[in-house]
């Protein structure tokens, strides 16, 4: 038994390793900016309340990213965590597949916390993995009601399921620190075309798509499926089974 601290525990991935350690021995502490949202108070950019948070905790999984501008803030949020959390005897990182090959600046910075975690005296395990369904989702609700969808098709992905990635972390927090663990994928891979096709099936939308051409570094990146790792089928729930198993989604898309 022991003390488990999470950041990010109130966000999409954040709230289900709440709930898989929430089953276990341990005492579970989550970081949160908002009174009331955790049990402690804390802002990992600023510092603040952060100590107080991370005083007697030895087991630390820092989920805690500001993906909505880029990973902006995230070096200095994991700065801070390290600052204060010498005394854990084990910190999990959660990360992302292929952030090592794909030249887009939220990847750049997450693997910049990666380092920082890698050269910090901390025990710990930093797991990667692959892209969520919700964001594959995400990605296809923006278009979906358009007439003619364009979509980069030839893109690669190996979507995982949040709920899988959050057991995973669940079972190594409570294990060994192992550095970097093996990649964490979903069952399956496919092009955005397969998925979408998928999606359509399920929603009725978008009726037509069109590829887009995208240049760059980054898109031969993902047309490669840098984004994927295909020894590690690690994930339970497929693509199909995740939009079965949202009917709320389902039935606002087709409404």
């Amino acid at each position: 038994m022991g003390t488990v601290l999470i950041t990010g525990g109130t966000g999409a991935l954040g709230k289900l390793i709440v709930e898989r350690l929430r089953s276990t021995d341990h005492e579970i502490r989550v970081l949160s900016r908002r009174p009331g949202a955790g049990t402690h108070v804390g802002d990992l950019q600023t510092g603040d309340g952060v100590s107080e948070a991370t005083a007697g905790a030895d087991l630390i999984v820092h989920a805690a990213t500001d993906f909505r501008r880029s990973g902006r803030h995230d070096l200095r949020q994991t700065e801070n965590l390290l600052a204060a959390a010498r005394d854990a005897r084990h910190l999990l990182y959660v990360s992302i597949v292929g952030i090592d090959r794909l030249p887009l600046a939220y990847y750049q910075r997450k693997l910049a916390c990666e380092a920082l975690i890698t050269e910090s005296d901390i025990p710990h395990t930093i797991l990667r993995a692959t892209q969520f369904h919700e964001l594959i989702a995400f990605i296809l609700s923006t278009v979906d009601r358009w007439p003619l969808a364009p979509l980069p098709l030839d893109f690669r992905f190996q979507p995982v399921a949040a709920a899988d990635v959050a057991t995973r972390v669940a079972e190594l927090i409570d294990g060994d620190p192992l550095g970097r663990a093996p990649d964490f994928g979903g069952p399956e891979l496919f092009t955005l075309a397969q998925l979408t096709d998928t999606w359509r099936t399920a929603t009725g939308r978008p009726c037509r798509t069109i590829r887009i051409p995208i240049p760059g570094r980054a898109a031969r990146a993902y047309r490669a499926g840098y984004n994927t790792c295909p020894d590690h089928r690690d994930g339970k729930q497929t693509w199909a089974d995740y939009l079965a198993s949202n009917p709320a989604t389902t039935y606002r898309l087709r409404g």
